[in-house]
């Protein structure tokens, strides 16, 4: 059964910058996962933002993300970086981290949280104006 480990977060001002970490073990090399990320806004449900196929490095990232958000590999393990540039208020809320290695390689395209079935705990990022 998968593991999944969060770190990073924080508090920063509009404009700033942070970095989240992913790891994921209990992976083998033959059946590469999808790694999604998702953000729960205050109030709101939570919402997938973008994925990666540990396999093949395609990625997906949501409208609301997109051009400031990037999403890096780091080396033969399981580990994702995500690189949040440009951070905005709207950009508050709980990050988590899921993976899943059962779905179709098509399913890691959108970010869907019942396509995730190993979930890390959610770090906080709060953007101030």
């Amino acid at each position: 059964q998968a593991q999944v480990g969060l770190s990073g977060g924080g508090s920063v001002q509009a404009g700033e910058s942070l970095r989240l970490t992913c790891t994921a073990n209990n992976y083998v090399r033959s059946r590469p996962p999808c790694l999604g990320w998702f953000r729960q806004a205050p109030g709101q449900a939570r919402k997938g933002i973008a994925t990666i196929h540990i396999g093949t490095g395609a990625t997906y990232y949501d409208s609301s993300v997109k051009d400031r958000f990037t999403m890096t590999q780091d080396g033969a393990e399981v580990t994702v970086h995500l690189q949040m540039d440009g951070l905005k208020p709207e950009d508050t809320g709980m990050y988590y981290c899921a993976t899943d290695a059962r779905r179709p390689r098509e399913a890691c395209e959108e970010a869907r949280e019942d396509n995730f079935g190993f979930w890390g705990q959610g770090v906080q990022v709060t953007v101030s104006a």
